[in-house]
């Protein structure tokens, strides 16, 4: 099959920067999509009806010509956070081509010298700003898209507040054109200066002496979430995240999630994992929204409503973490049905009821049982002694 569709990367050098290709397609096209700010890049040459994309974005103006030869315009690298990534989720290989020019990340890289392997690339072009929390570590390099003019200066507050405040930020207007353009600063210093709509931000990461170490490995303190004490507390998360076993792209489903430690744990593992949050107390349900930006996971999902009922119509998951409900009538057998063969299924109790649900469960279904004891070393007088921390029982179980 031929394409009949052309995806043009190109950059603020505009048409002059493009290769023959690209040329040559946009000079045969008989329509070009773009933004305005791309088909205003185009000389008087190019012949094709221009066409804005639609506010609302949609691509259904171009996918309703599938068949019809046209372009459409993309900045940079249409394939990196660009409209070709969601051209491709519509379109097949066999029906479209792609024309990449280089990205604004490849830019950014080559005017700073950093090398783009040991970069973390982001963007938050029409997405949660919360994001960057996850990628906050001492000495990490980040190369951020930005929104709009007004990004550098939200980052900036945003690090002051996770104690990135000595963090260095290189924003960069315009990159690869004539008005290209540099402006510098530390964040805890930078003001709301005027920055092009058109940048991105480059951060070197630099943390105050007493910020948060947020780890990415399962088991995160537990001062690191809000919480009114129905939190899995720190070594219990980690083994129960371990035994659940998070792997790129798998979706989870958090059952009672109380504050919604372990699905933000487990979409800290990988920027593909997802997690749907479910949480009936409305108390909770603002602790799990707050402790998710807070933590750089602002896609997991709050699902209001209570086990079994709320599980109706979900997306079948690759795993369930069941935290609280075990005794609730319908909720492992609901759980058990809607989880993905291959799935694993993993439920913590601590009183003696719910326990002997988990026990009672295992009969039919099989699975293994772990009892977790942890003791911390409390003073007693003039001396220390452990005390034990209620004990846990853990059910995993894996779907045939």
């Amino acid at each position: 099959m031929s394409p009949w569709l052309t995806v043009v990367g190109i950059g603020e050098d505009g048409f002059k920067g493009l290769g023959k290709t690209a040329r040559r397609a946009l000079l045969q096209a008989g329509q070009v999509f773009g933004g305005q700010r791309q088909l205003d890049l185009l000389p008087a040459c190019i012949r094709a009806e221009r066409s804005p994309w639609p506010s609302p974005f949609s691509l259904n103006p171009v996918l309703e010509q599938r068949g019809t030869p046209i372009c459409v315009l993309a900045s940079g690298d249409p394939m990196l956070f660009g409209v070709g990534a969601s051209l491709a989720r519509q379109v097949s290989v066999d029906e479209m081509r792609v024309l990449p020019a280089p990205s604004s990340y490849s830019l950014a890289a080559a005017r700073l010298g950093w090398p783009l392997q040991d970069v973390v690339t982001l963007s938050v072009v029409a997405r949660p700003l919360a994001a960057l929390n996850a990628q906050l570590h001492n000495g990490l390099r980040l190369l951020v898209l930005s929104n709009d003019g007004s990004s550098p200066a939200a980052i900036a507050e945003l690090l002051r507040a996770r104690g990135f405040g000595p963090s260095r930020m290189t924003v960069l207007e315009h990159l690869g054109g004539d008005a290209e353009r540099r402006v510098e600063g530390i964040a805890s210093e930078w003001t709301d200066l005027p920055i092009a709509a058109l940048n991105l931000v480059a951060i070197e990461c630099r943390a105050e002496p007493d910020a948060p170490r947020l780890s990415l490995l399962a088991g995160l303190a537990d001062s690191a979430f809000e919480h009114d004490g129905q939190l899995t507390k720190r070594d219990v998360r980690a083994i129960t995240l371990a035994r659940l076993a998070p792997a790129p792209g798998e979706l989870l489903w958090d059952v009672g999630a109380g504050c919604g430690s372990i699905g933000i744990e487990w979409m800290r593992a990988h920027p593909s994992c997802r997690a749907l949050a479910i949480e009936a107390d409305e108390g909770r349900q603002l602790l799990i929204e707050h402790n998710r930006d807070a933590l750089g996971v602002p896609g997991l999902q709050l699902i209001r409503g209570r086990a079994p009922q709320a599980l109706q119509g979900l997306e079948a998951p690759d795993a369930i973490f069941i935290g609280g409900g075990v005794t609730r009538p319908g909720v492992l057998d609901t759980c058990w049905q809607q989880l993905r063969s291959g799935g694993r299924l993993v439920a913590n109790a601590v009183t003696l009821q719910s326990e002997t649900a988990l026990i009672t469960w295992r009969e039919q279904h099989g699975g293994e049982l772990t009892r977790i004891h942890i003791a911390h070393a409390k003073p007693l007088g003039e001396f220390d002694t452990w005390r034990q921390a209620l004990p846990i029982t853990l059910l995993e179980v894996i779907k045939p």
